[in-house]
């Protein structure tokens, strides 16, 4: 009888596919009844569950699905010579309970109403506009960075340790929702990752756990990094799946939080990506108009970039072209690359925004 039940489910996962990628030709059925209809309910669940626990409870049982796997796989190796029927249904029907855990819980937002159409942004623009809204967040960077301290050629360190700036992550939410109601935060479930310094190798700095809806930021990198990168967890945590829409709304988060080094770390992230794209197109206007940039906020850069050099290591690439495949899956065609196409969001949201 038992196996009988596993043949079933292992079977499942072939109309589960085709659901899914039946439900991913019609976003906006999956915008109203699953991103703003059933998940918001299903994260909200699993952040009063899990949230108040100090520690990465979906970094434990990461950890302990590994060590089960392999002891697993081990222990049955011989059955994939000897049963390799039922050594297939056994791998099928936990894949199958997987693919409908990952989907129900979370993976359905991959498919959701893209968020330029949902907040009324157009999603091309030309490089004059990207100029001038790149010149927008200079002028704000440099009066951010100025103000701070008082001098534009330090980089700015963040006084506050990284569990504070978790803490202090919903309160950017709090000011945003006020523009967009429906990103509400609460309660929070932010969380850094247990498995921080493999995180840190692998490229990282952070993730969301869909089986349990917790945010993980990775404890290792910069504090200059951590507003933005947590709050970009956070958008994930609401819902956002894709690269590019989390980036975007996890920078509006801190840029709208009352706290100054929260908006400099906010700011300064959408410039380096307005920067970045105007390198792609025009190297001698890139050179041109970074120029106007305080040394401070490059200094922040370089600081950046040197930590990510320091973990570099071969295996890196393999990780992130992995990811990439996962995210190509998923209805990110560019995978890796999607992550560059927050620039379009930001420059048609900026060009209209006073800062």
């Amino acid at each position: 009888m038992l196996k009988h039940k596993k043949t079933i489910i292992a079977l499942l996962i072939i109309p589960q596919y085709f659901l899914v990628k039946w439900l991913s030709h019609y976003p906006n059925f999956i915008e109203t009844y699953y991103s703003n209809g059933l998940y918001p309910y299903i994260s909200k669940m699993f952040r009063f569950m899990l949230g108040w626990i100090p520690f990465s409870f979906g970094d434990l049982v990461y950890g302990f699905a590994i060590i089960y796997i392999i002891r697993w796989v081990f222990k049955n190796f011989k059955r994939l010579r000897t049963d390799t029927k039922n050594w297939f249904i056994d791998v099928f029907s936990a894949a199958s309970i997987l693919y409908f855990a990952f989907h129900l819980f979370w993976g359905l937002n991959y498919y959701r109403l893209p968020l330029h159409k949902s907040l009324g942004l157009n999603s091309e623009y030309t490089t004059e506009q990207l100029v001038e809204v790149t010149k927008k967040l200079i002028s704000k960077s440099n009066e951010i960075q100025f103000d701070i301290i008082k001098n534009d050629t330090l980089p700015i360190d963040i006084p506050y340790n990284k569990s504070d700036i978790l803490n202090m992550v919903p309160l950017g939410y709090n000011s945003l929702k006020k523009e967009y109601p429906h990103l509400e935060y609460y309660p929070k479930s932010i969380k850094k990752s247990l498995f921080s310094l493999p995180l840190t190798y692998m490229g990282f700095s952070g993730y969301l756990n869909p089986l349990t809806n917790e945010s993980q930021v990775d404890g290792l990198i910069p504090s200059y990094l951590f507003p933005t990168t947590a709050s970009h967890e956070v958008a994930h945590q609401l819902g956002y799946a894709a690269e590019n829409e989390a980036n975007f709304i996890g920078c509006l988060a801190a840029i709208n939080h009352d706290d100054i080094y929260f908006k400099y770390s906010g700011y300064t992230f959408a410039l380096r990506f307005c920067l970045n794209e105007i390198y792609r197109r025009d190297e001698s206007l890139f050179d041109s108009i970074t120029k106007t940039v305080n040394r401070g906020i490059l200094k922040n850069y370089q600081d950046m970039r040197e930590f990510w050099d320091a973990y570099q290591n071969p295996a890196e690439p393999l990780f992130k072209k992995t990811y990439s495949s996962y995210l190509k899956a998923n209805k990110q065609d560019k995978g890796m690359e999607s992550y560059s196409y927050v620039v379009a969001l930001f420059v048609n949201y900026f060009e209209t925004k006073t800062l």
